[in-house]
């Protein structure tokens, strides 16, 4: 008789604990236990948080365990189990740790092999061959492609989010239901008492206080108080929750004929304006993706406008990036002047936010929601579909997946579907969003998520030149530590470039992405096949960074930068001004959203700014899918130059006026989850 002894941990979230019958059997290569039904007499097992031990008696010794099948058989009612891991104990009285980490639901056999990570070639055996082919070819069924628009990168199949893979949803629905969350935000900013007064403008600037700082928080506060100044404008674009777009302007477009003798004033070294071009002084920002974007028409009540603006901005003797010339839309004339600093106040008031609020769309549609959100679930679904939980790079992606999938479709389920929330308050809501998309996903490449390539293109680099751009400054230091952590787990698992070309699972990944991800689009840069381990581990850098990072740095300060309504506005009720020396106060605020739109904007920004109850942040691994030592390692070292990052950007931070946070480690959520 041989015993061996099982230890089985079930999840602490909520409802992860069952009393169905679970069976439990143990498959060796010298044979096969029979199905025994874990149960103690007198005791209440599989609870939330439990970790129980069992006896499983067999004959004969089963040689090396090779798979634990796993039954649950209901009891009384449908009642879903998370399983962490089990454990075994053997005869001889080896411990093997089989991880899981997933829902077992209905009554269906759950397969788990041990946690040594395995490429393909690593499997000898017939059954373990068997076990993972079974697997994806289970998952492909599960995790299938669908096309929410025509020319987006597909996503999962699935309409709501009830339809997805049990595995994969949030532990509770309530708590991602985005239109209770943001009535909540409202109640909770004390704003919704006016979330119904669609139409009713605002008096003054003064007016949209009743609407803020019923919340404490410096960023927004300061941005309130000096929303209007050029230096405000110009930190934003290094350092705001949209810091992508800004770039050294080398060459005038032709489309936007500023002369020196327009911004002369502006210039402080005694330089024509092609002189400080030639120096690195003169950057521009071009939102000529919005031009012709189709404006959001789903309330008869209230018109709205959008444009496509053009800024150049400056950089002073003090290092500080101003603007200095604004053309409200791409096409040049005497209907569309170029606005200067030396133009009346609210001419130049005004020009800069409609600059903003272009900035906000850009931001919101481009680069939150197709470069993290949607290009985040692509990454997902690729894993789900094509590696197998053994698979070292399973492990290494699962964590930083976690709730993309379910987020993205509750959002297309409540948020940006026809008629949803997105509609109420944008001015690209009614179907402009999806237009920006589309174009937006010709322009997608992969080097432009490479984030030291990205910065490099846009001539953004030095440090010297471009002292105050912390974005740039934080995110080569995360990129960097992810990228070493990364390098580190390659090595382990592939021990040559020719390892990396045989692994088919991590090809079929990889193409999966490049085919329905980038639908196919040569252009994109994205690669078909990777061939190397170098180019792995940057592949890997961008999947991680992605999902961490860049998310993190665009999506946490939504309400220190766009809680102010006029620093941010999501709709535009009054056309752009055709000619100099019109603008009044009175036009600009009739120009800003009313108290409706101002209120569910208001709660939008705040609720998508929040972290998830119980976040992960960026090195923590709760779940050890990985178990060899060297691995662990690893992850100790990542953790430990992450701990530094937090330290350095800290003591950068202290007695900052305008501190920024959002790439510091500790900010950093491990995947995209709200």
């Amino acid at each position: 008789m041989a015993c061996y002894s099982v230890t089985v941990a079930t999840g602490s979230q909520w409802f992860a604990g069952t009393d169905d019958y679970i069976y439990l059997s143990l498959v060796g290569a010298a044979g096969s236990s029979e199905r025994h039904l874990l149960d103690k007499s007198f005791y209440n097992d599989f609870e939330r948080g439990a970790v129980d031990t069992y006896d499983v008696t067999v004959s004969e010794d089963l040689g090396e365990i090779q798979l634990i099948k796993i039954e649950k058989r209901k009891y009384w009612f449908p009642d879903d189990w998370y399983l962490k891991y089990i454990t075994v104990k053997t005869p001889i009285g080896d411990y093997l740790e089989f991880p899981c980490y997933r829902w077992i639901t209905d009554e269906k056999e759950v397969v788990l092999r041990d946690g040594r990570a395995k490429l393909s070639r690593d499997d000898k055996a017939p059954i373990l061959k068997h076990h993972r082919r079974k697997e994806l070819e289970d998952r492909q069924k599960l995790y299938r492609w669908g096309e929410w628009h025509p020319g987006f990168p597909l996503n999962i199949d699935a309409k709501t989010h009830r339809e997805l893979p049990r595995n994969i949803q949030f532990d509770s629905e309530k708590g991602v239901d985005f239109i209770l969350n943001y009535t909540k935000a409202m109640e909770n900013l004390y704003v919704n008492r006016f979330m119904h007064m669609f139409q009713s403008s605002w008096s003054d600037f003064a007016d949209f206080e009743k609407i803020f700082v019923r919340i404490s928080n410096t960023i927004s506060e300061y941005v309130m108080q000096h929303w209007q100044e050029d230096f405000m404008f110009g930190y934003q674009l290094l350092n705001g929750c949209n810091p992508v777009l800004i770039q050294k302007c080398k060459e005038l477009p032709k489309k936007f004929p500023v002369t020196t003798e327009m911004v002369e004033c502006s210039l402080e070294r005694n330089l024509t304006l092609e002189e400080e071009m030639k120096q690195g002084n003169i950057f521009i920002v071009d939102y000529e993706l919005l031009d012709g974007v189709e404006v959001n028409k789903t309330d008869p009540s209230t018109v709205q406008y959008l444009s496509a603006p053009i800024c150049l901005l400056y950089k002073n003797t003090a290092k500080k990036i101003v603007p200095i010339a604004i053309q409200i839309s791409q096409t040049p004339g005497p209907h569309n002047p170029i606005f200067l600093p030396s133009d009346a106040k609210y001419d130049w008031l005004l020009a800069k936010i409609w600059a903003r609020s272009s900035d906000f769309h850009m931001h919101q549609t481009v680069t939150h929601l197709l470069r993290t959100h949607l290009v985040s679930e692509v990454f997902g679904v690729a894993m789900f579909r094509q590696l197998p939980a053994v698979h070292p790079l399973f492990k290494l992606l699962v964590p930083h997946v976690r709730y993309t999938i379910a987020i993205n479709t509750k959002a297309r389920e409540q948020l940006i579907c026809e008629y949803g929330l997105f509609d109420k308050a944008n001015a690209t809501g009614g179907g402009g969003h999806v237009q920006m998309v589309q174009r937006a996903m010709k322009q997608l490449t992969f080097s432009s998520l490479c984030f030291p390539e990205e910065i490099r293109a846009r001539h953004m680099e030095s440090k010297e030149d471009i002292p105050y751009y912390f974005y740039r400054d934080d995110g080569i230091k995360v990129w960097e530590a992810i990228r070493s952590f990364v390098m580190e787990v390659v090595a382990i698992y592939y021990d040559s470039d020719e390892t990396v070309c045989e692994d088919l699972e991590l090809q079929a990944f990889v193409k999966d992405i490049y085919v329905y991800g980038m639908r196919g689009n040569k252009a994109s840069g994205f690669p078909k096949t990777i061939k190397t381990r170098e180019k792995l581990s940057e592949y890997l850098t961008v999947v991680i960074f992605t999902t961490s990072a860049q998310h993190a740095a665009v999506n946490f300060g939504q309400y220190d930068w766009c809680s102010w309504i006029p620093n941010a506005p999501p709709t535009m009720r009054r056309p752009p001004p055709t000619e100099k020396g019109s603008v009044t106060i009175e036009y600009i605020v009739e120009s800003l959203p009313d108290r409706g739109r101002s209120c569910w904007h208001l709660g939008a920004v705040w609720a998508l700014s929040q972290f998830q109850e119980n976040e992960l942040f960026l090195g923590m691994y709760p779940d050890e899918h990985f178990i060899e030592k060297p691995v662990k390692e690893a992850m100790r070292k990542f953790r430990k130059s992450l701990d530094e990052i937090v330290s350095s950007i800290a003591e950068r931070n202290r007695n900052k006026k305008l501190p920024y946070y959002y790439l510091s480690p500790d900010q950093i959520p491990n995947s995209v989850a709200v």
